[in-house]
C-alpha cells in the first residue's frame, strides 16, 4: 500500500467509494480484499500494476459507516494486511502554524488531552513536513501513522502533532454525526499560500514560479525576511519572528518556495477520497502578495478540488467542501492594515462565504479571539475551541445540509444615508446583540475622491433589532465608503461590538 495506509485508518464512506492504491511489481495483478467479522469477504477487487511509477489503484464499493474491517492486498505470494479499518468521513487539515498548534498548546489542554480516550472512532494521521521541487507520488515521511487518539499523540509537542483545530473539529463532527471520522494533518508553520499552490494556481494569478529560485536572502533568519521595520522573518515552525536586517526584495526559500509543499505534501494525497478540507493559513501572506490573495485563495480551492476529484477517480466530489479560519489578531494598536486586507481577501472581497466565487465554502471568524499573552506569541491564540465550534457550524450547514442552523454572524444588507441629519443607517441580515457600543469599529470614507481615502470614525448612536445608526459628524464632504472592524486587532476577547443571538460575531467588511 501507499506508505500512509495502516491499521486504525478511516476510509471514506458512501455514497463515495474509497480509493486504495499502492506499489507493486510492474505488470503484476494485485487482489484487494475487504473482510468483515469472522473473515467474511465483503468485496474483492483486482488491479494491475502500471508504469512508470509501478503503482496500482482500485476503488472499493461504497460502504456504510462502521467497522472494524480487515483490508488485504495480495500480489502472488506476497500480501499486506491492515486491521481495525473503519468507514466514515475523511477530512484533510492544512495550513500554517495556527493549524499546526497541537492540543498540548491550547486553552484547557490538560482537560482536552484527558478526554482523548473517549473518541476511539476519531482516527488521526499526520504527514511530516517535507518540500520538493517536483510533484511526488508518495509522502517522504510520516510524523504520526494512523492512530487511535491518546494524550501523547494529540499533545506530542509544540507545533508538531496533533493539530488542535483539526482534532477539535473532528471530535465535534463525531459528536454531531455519530460517524467515524478520519483526520489527516498536513501543515507547516510560517508558510505562504504560494508554497501550497500548484504551478497552475501561480500562473492563473500572475505570480512567478521562480520567486524562490534566486535573489538575496537574510543571513540572520532561517526563513524569509520582508521589507518591514523591523523586518519580519518567517521562520518555521513558529511562523513569525523578528530579524534585524532588511531586504528590498521578497525572496522565498525553503518551505516558503512556491509549490514545494503542494509537490511534497498535497500531491501524494490526491488519490484519497475526502469529505472535506479545513484550512488555517494567511498570516504569512499578510506580508507577502497580500493583495493577490483574493486570487490565490479561490484559485487554490478550485485547483485542489479539480485535483482531488481527478486523483480519486471522481470519488471526491467536484465541489469538495472547504472550510477555513479567518485571521485572528497579531499586534495591538498597529496601524498596519495588512491583516484587515487579508481577512477581506479570504472571502474573495465579498465579505461572507459561501459566495459566487467561493461556492461550498464556510468560514470561522476569529478576530475576536485574540490572545495577547499567549506564550507562543500573540499571533497564536490559544482559544481553538471557539474556532473549531464555528467551523463545525459551517460544516453542519454547508456540508451536511442542516439548513436551519445559523452558522455565520450578521452581515449588512443595505446602508441608507440621511445627509441632512448626518446619519448612516446600516441594516443587517440578522438580529443584533450589541456588546460594546463605544468601540470605534465603524469608519466612513470621507472624501471628495475615492483614492486616497480619508477614513474617519463613525460613532454608533443607536442599535435596533437589526439596524445600526452611525453619526457622520466628522464628515463634511462625500461619504464614499464604509468599513467595520478594519484593524489588525479590532476588538477585545469575545468583545466585538456586534454579534447575533447565537454568539457569532459580525464579520469585518469594506
Amino acid at each position: 500500500f501507499a506508505s500512509y495506509y495502516g491499521d486504525h485508518m478511516v476510509l471514506q464512506k458512501k455514497p463515495s467509494g474509497a480509493v486504495v492504491w499502492g506499489h507493486g511489481e510492474l505488470g503484476a495483478v494485485v487482489t484487494v480484499t475487504l473482510s468483515g467479522a469472522g473473515g467474511l469477504i465483503i468485496t474483492e477487487k483486482t488491479a494491475q500494476v502500471k508504469g512508470p511509477s509501478g503503482t496500482w489503484t482500485t476503488v472499493l464499493d461504497p460502504m456504510d459507516q462502521g467497522g472494524p474491517y480487515v483490508l488485504t492486498a495480495e500480489q502472488g505470494l506476497e500480501n499486506v494486511t491492515l486491521r481495525d479499518i473503519y468507514f466514515g468521513d475523511v477530512w484533510l487539515c492544512s495550513g500554517q502554524s495556527n493549524m499546526a498548534m497541537t492540543v498540548l498548546q491550547v486553552a484547557n489542554a490538560s482537560q482536552e488531552l484527558a478526554m482523548a480516550s473517549r473518541y476511539p472512532y476519531v482516527r488521526v494521521f499526520a504527514a511530516a513536513p517535507a518540500r520538493s521541487d517536483v510533484e511526488l507520488e508518495d509522502l517522504e515521511r510520516i510524523d504520526l501513522p494512523w492512530s487511535i487518539p491518546t494524550a501523547e499523540n494529540l499533545g506530542h509537542g509544540n507545533f508538531t502533532y496533533f493539530s488542535a483545530v483539526c482534532w477539535l473539529l473532528g471530535r465535534s463532527l463525531y459528536e454531531a454525526l455519530g460517524s467515524p471520522i478520519g483526520l489527516v494533518e498536513v501543515a507547516w508553520g510560517g508558510t505562504p499560500i504560494e508554497a501550497w499552490s500548484s504551478r497552475r494556481v501561480l500562473q492563473e494569478c500572475g505570480l512567478s514560479e521562480d520567486m524562490g529560485r534566486e535573489g538575496p536572502q537574510s543571513s540572520l533568519c532561517h526563513g524569509v525576511c520582508f521589507n518591514l521595520k523591523p523586518a519580519l522573518c518567517i521562520a518555521p515552525p513558529l511562523s513569525l519572528a523578528l530579524c534585524s536586517s532588511t531586504s528590498p526584495h521578497q525572496h522565498l526559500s525553503g518551505p516558503q518556495t512556491p509549490s514545494v509543499l503542494w509537490n511534497a505534501m498535497i500531491h501524494p494525497l490526491l488519490n484519497m477520497t475526502l469529505r472535506g478540507v479545513a484550512w488555517y493559513q494567511g498570516e504569512a501572506n499578510a506580508f507577502l502578495h497580500t493583495d493577490q490573495y483574493n486570487c490565490t485563495f479561490p484559485a487554490l480551492i478550485a485547483d485542489w478540488r479539480r485535483a482531488f476529484h481527478a486523483g480519486s477517480a471522481r470519488q471526491t466530489e467536484p465541489l469538495l467542501p472547504f472550510g477555513f479560519v479567518q485571521l485572528s489578531t497579531y499586534r495591538r494598536q498597529s496601524e498596519d492594515d495588512s491583516f484587515a486586507r487579508l481577512r477581506w481577501h479570504q472571502t474573495a472581497d465579498l465579505g461572507v462565504v459561501p459566495n459566487a466565487r467561493m461556492p461550498s465554502t464556510f468560514m470561522a471568524v476569529a478576530m475576536d479571539l485574540g490572545d495577547e499573552h499567549s506564550p507562543y506569541g500573540s499571533i497564536h491564540p490559544r482559544d481553538k475551541q471557539n474556532v473549531a465550534h464555528r467551523l463545525l457550524l459551517g460544516a453542519r450547514a454547508v456540508v451536511y445540509g442542516d439548513k436551519d442552523l445559523v452558522f455565520q454572524g450578521p452581515y449588512p444588507a443595505r446602508a441608507i444615508l440621511e445627509v441632512t441629519r448626518g446619519l448612516l443607517n446600516v441594516t443587517y441580515s440578522q438580529e443584533l446583540i450589541c456588546h460594546h457600543r463605544d468601540v470605534q469599529a465603524f469608519e466612513v470614507c470621507c472624501s471628495s475622491q475615492a483614492s486616497p481615502c480619508r477614513w474617519l470614525p463613525a460613532p454608533v448612536l443607536a442599535v435596533g433589532s437589526r439596524t445600526v445608526t452611525l453619526a457622520l459628524s466628522g464628515c463634511r464632504t462625500l461619504v464614499l465608503g464604509l468599513r467595520y472592524a478594519w484593524a489588525e486587532w479590532p476588538c477585545e476577547y469575545q468583545a466585538c461590538p456586534l454579534y447575533n443571538p447565537q454568539g457569532l460575531p459580525a464579520p469585518p467588511f469594506l
